[in-house]
């Protein structure tokens, strides 16, 4: 069997993220979070309340393992779950005070860890990096 001449792009890319995502969750973790609970707080943070439905299909975790992160934050009190009035099954997520306050300083944990990420790297390449994971991810979408 023959060895490729380089590391194939998707394994890099794999290899890349797993590195990365796991130093953005640890450097959350310092701070009491978590990616998923970041991804929460992020997508309520934006656009206010939301159904559960809607906040799983915007921040990409669904089922039990959404229902698992919900149940913590609003047993830490970050969120209130509060079911529609028209429809019981519907779960209506906002943030509370608590919540908003872990945002901020989830966010500040956010920014550092991309300006690590960012170092080294002049705005050229940032600019290149950018415009082939978008490509890339566009690529694959189609």
């Amino acid at each position: 069997m023959m060895e490729p001449a380089h590391t194939p792009i998707g394994l890099l890319l794999a290899r890349a993220a797993k590195t990365a995502s796991r130093a953005f969750d640890d450097a959350l973790a310092a701070e009491g979070g978590s990616i998923p609970v970041w991804l929460v707080l992020l997508a309520l943070m934006r656009g206010g309340h939301r159904m559960q439905s809607e906040l799983a299909d915007e921040v990409g975790i669904q089922g039990p393992t959404l229902t698992h992160h919900l149940n913590g934050m609003e047993n830490a009190g970050l969120l209130l779950r509060q079911r529609a009035p028209d429809n019981r099954r519907i779960h209506r997520i906002e943030l509370t005070d608590t919540g908003r306050a872990m945002f901020h300083r989830l966010r500040g944990v956010a920014m550092a860890y991309d300006a690590r990420l960012r170092s080294g790297f002049t705005e050229a390449e940032l600019d290149m990096l950018r415009n082939l994971l978008e490509r890339l991810a566009a690529k694959q979408a189609s």
